[in-house]
């Protein structure tokens, strides 16, 4: 298994480790080490730069000047060191959840400009592992490789306002103490592409969330491009409460720059939406990288208007007639992001209203089956080995013990190819279908049960793809 073939994501943030992200569940508990095996020095983030580049040119001559003008880094196989490695499973990394509480809040409102304010605020907290990490790599994931976790928050996101001269509405109950679960299902389900499905579902709050993770990557020059693969059609939430609304909010591009001066860093240039074709209403979103003077300033600015689902064409906001706005938005998505009411351009609006502050916050702890009820292919019992030896500094090994998994991975894809037999996932109905939002198969109702009743006790795969 490649590196860059079985997630062409190059890097991700550093949040916190494997086990420090359980602090709610029973410890995950690790293998120990060989006492043999040789304690290494942790290298640091220049030595893994160094390393990285190293790496490189050792392959062929010329394959960093290879990389410029390469489709998709996916295309081009190559296997990190350990060292290079964030010791955290992909499918483990990769969620929409870091606070949950916002997710849970989404379909609050009694209005229907008060639920799009409540996805909005939801978008700007679901990457918060960027605003408060340092760019890393975490493991690839492999066929069939799955992960399961829960979150129990309390219901305390506060209502958004929608109407100058109105109240917020939210059928929240504030009630202090009060905690709702949400539970997360991942699957790997393509190696080629590198596909994962999700769901989320919180059955108390009747939300559900779901879509393909899938990202592509090309080499600029001076930097790293991701954008959302052809199957990544963003995320979809519906809302069960509401007549199932369904918000379909899509990944704009994300860029790793730093890569000559050493000092790794993700900004984002590019337009995004959030469309509910139930209600009619649009958001479009455009990030702005750098401002005067090439001053980094990692600033959002949008507009939420009303919209005609089947002729959907406005794609900037500058297109957008007054007379179909509804709110603005404005601020920066790595500090304080505001809205105003209205259509009156957003510094003239009377009043400012916060939609979100993120300094206060960071990454809230999973809840995860206790080690030893997890399946062999589950993302913290399948990476153990790599793990421990990483956490213990023990870089060769923990090389060693991840190329026997890429090795085991290309030997059943192999054999299945030998015996002219396609891949079928365990949870999802299909690798890459339906469309940008998987369905669950029985099996994956099942797990969803149990992990909505803390019953993690699942039957051992009957194939595994590595």
């Amino acid at each position: 298994m490649a590196e860059a073939s079985s997630n062409p994501a190059p890097v991700a943030a550093a949040t916190a480790s494997p086990s420090a992200s359980a602090n709610n569940s029973a410890d995950p508990s690790r293998a120990t080490t060989p006492a043999n095996a040789v304690v290494e020095k942790p290298p640091d983030d220049s030595s893994k730069l160094k390393t990285f580049l190293g790496v490189l040119r050792r392959l062929t001559p010329q394959l960093c000047y290879r990389f410029i003008g390469v489709a998709d880094l996916a295309a081009v196989r190559f296997s990190l060191p350990a060292q290079l490695l964030e010791p955290t499973p992909n499918l483990e990394y990769w969620n929409y959840l870091d606070r949950p509480e916002t997710f849970i809040s989404i379909g609050d409102s009694d209005e229907a400009l008060g639920r799009m304010l409540g996805t909005l605020r939801f978008w700007f907290t679901k990457d918060l592992k960027y605003v408060k990490g340092k760019p890393c790599k975490p493991y690839n994931s492999t066929l069939g490789e799955f992960f399961r976790c829960n979150w129990e928050v309390e219901d305390t996101s506060p209502p958004l306002k929608h109407q100058p001269n109105s109240q917020p509405s939210s059928s929240a109950a504030s009630v202090v103490g009060r905690n709702v679960k949400i539970s997360y299902l991942t699957e790997q389900t393509s190696h080629h592409p590198p596909v994962s499905a999700f769901y989320i579902d919180c059955p108390e709050k009747g939300i559900v969330a779901r879509g393909f993770d899938q990202l592509s990557a090309k080499f600029t020059g001076t930097s790293i491009r991701v954008i959302a693969g052809a199957h990544n059609l963003g995320i979809f939430i519906t809302l069960q409460k509401h007549d199932n609304e369904e918000y379909q909010l899509t990944h704009p591009a994300a860029y790793l720059g730093g890569l000559l001066r050493g000092s790794l860093s993700i900004s984002v240039a590019d337009s995004c939406y959030v469309t509910c074709a139930k209600t009619k209403i649009k958001v479009i979103l455009e990030y702005l990288e750098e401002g005067w003077l090439g001053r980094s300033q990692n600033k959002v600015l949008g507009v939420i208007f009303n919209y005609d689902p089947e002729n959907d064409t406005k794609t900037k906001i500058k297109e957008v007639p007054d007379k179909d706005i509804l709110a603005r938005i404005e601020g920066c998505w790595q500090d304080k992001v505001y809205y105003s009411l209205g259509s009156q351009p957003f510094n003239k609006a009377t009043e400012k209203i916060l939609l979100i502050d993120l300094n206060p916050l960071h990454p809230v702890p999973k809840i995860i089956p206790p080690i030893e009820q997890q399946l062999p292919n589950e993302s913290r019992k399948f990476w153990e080995g790599v793990t421990n030896a990483i956490v213990g500094k023990q870089y060769g090994l923990a090389t060693t013990l991840k190329q026997e998994i890429e090795e085991r991975q290309r030997g059943k894809a192999a054999e299945r190819k030998a015996a002219n037999t396609e891949w079928q996932p365990r949870f999802f109905t299909g690798a890459l279908t339906p469309v940008g939002k998987p369905d669950l198969t029985p099996d994956g109702e099942e797990a969803l049960k149990g992990l909505h009743e803390d019953n993690y006790e699942l039957a051992p795969n009957k194939e595994l793809g590595a």
